[in-house]
């Protein structure tokens, strides 16, 4: 599937603002399963754009610097990505949890992409009893690691509700597992928490799904903006699986990876200061349209 992905973002500023500097995650990696064929920013007004290292994660980081007045910034990024990812299958040979976990512990890959990066809790996913017991009741140590990711992933879309206006950017895990409700955000946060209370490495994606589902498939939940799931460690053959609480679906065709990290912090599509006052008005939009429609 060859997509091609338009993801805009307008900042309107009550008073001029002079000076911004931002941190943008927009350009999609290269990943298992999707190839980054273009991409382009186009901003206004035009500022100095450069590319940065990331500080943790997988992330393509470009630093923007606007240094002239503005009342509005507009960020847009396009990108063509080919998608070609099959669906996880659990087999005879699915590793189980005790394997993955003691396979985690022993690891010496101290790259972004190892799994010991992901086995802690990190500063937006800590550790939260509450998760960690609720979790366990599908992370039993004995079950093969994509049986259980799919079951947890499938209790949390039939158990929580997709309310917008139950929590923000900034709610914690906990929070958000308490009100049983919230974003995609806080449903991939929530699974991570229980994942690694249980030893499994468990990383942050952000990206997309496609916005308009197949003839006769459901549209998919979060396709109005930037959306997250989980990336499972199955162990060293299978290595990361992603698997998307809000839709209880594993990561596949539809979705196109984006940044991956610890936390919604690694990955953020946008971050940074400005130096001004007043308020200040957010307005993101998100299209990712199929350009070629791979056969069934």
């Amino acid at each position: 599937m060859l997509y091609q992905i338009r993801h805009v973002t307008r900042f309107a500023y009550a008073e001029p603002v002079a000076f911004a500097r931002n941190n943008l995650r927009l350009k999609p990696i290269h990943w298992s399963g999707q190839q980054l064929e273009e991409h382009a920013l186009v901003i206004e007004p035009q500022g100095r754009v450069f590319a940065t290292r990331a500080e943790a994660g997988l992330a393509n980081v470009v630093r923007l610097v606007v240094e002239q007045p503005a009342r509005n910034l507009t960020i847009e990024s396009r990108a063509r990505v080919r998608v070609d990812r099959p669906i996880p299958i659990p087999a005879a040979t699915d590793p189980r949890l005790s394997e993955i976990a003691s396979w985690a512990r022993a690891s010496r890959d101290a790259s972004p992409a190892g799994p010991a990066a992901y086995l802690f809790p990190s500063p937006r996913i800590p550790l939260d009893r509450e998760i960690a017991a609720w979790c366990a009741a599908e992370l039993d140590p004995r079950r093969g690691v994509l049986d259980a990711a799919l079951a947890l992933a499938l209790r949390i879309q039939r158990e929580f509700a997709f309310d917008p206006t139950a929590t923000l950017v900034d709610t914690a895990p906990g929070e958000a597992f308490r009100k049983r409700g919230g974003v995609c955000q806080d449903f991939a946060q929530i699974m991570i928490s229980g994942l690694r209370a249980a030893g499994l490495p468990a990383a942050y994606v952000s990206g997309y799904i496609r916005t308009l589902p197949p003839p006769g498939q459901p549209r998919l939940v979060g396709a109005d903006a930037t959306h997250a799931w989980v990336l499972v460690w199955a162990g060293p053959v299978l290595g990361w699986v992603g698997v998307d609480p809000t839709n209880g679906i594993w990561m596949a065709g539809d979705h196109i990876v984006v940044a991956i990290g610890r936390d919604y912090a690694d990955v953020a599509p946008i971050d940074g200061i400005v130096l001004g006052w007043g308020a200040q008005e957010m307005h993101v939009s998100v299209d990712v349209e199929p350009l070629e429609q791979v056969p069934a």
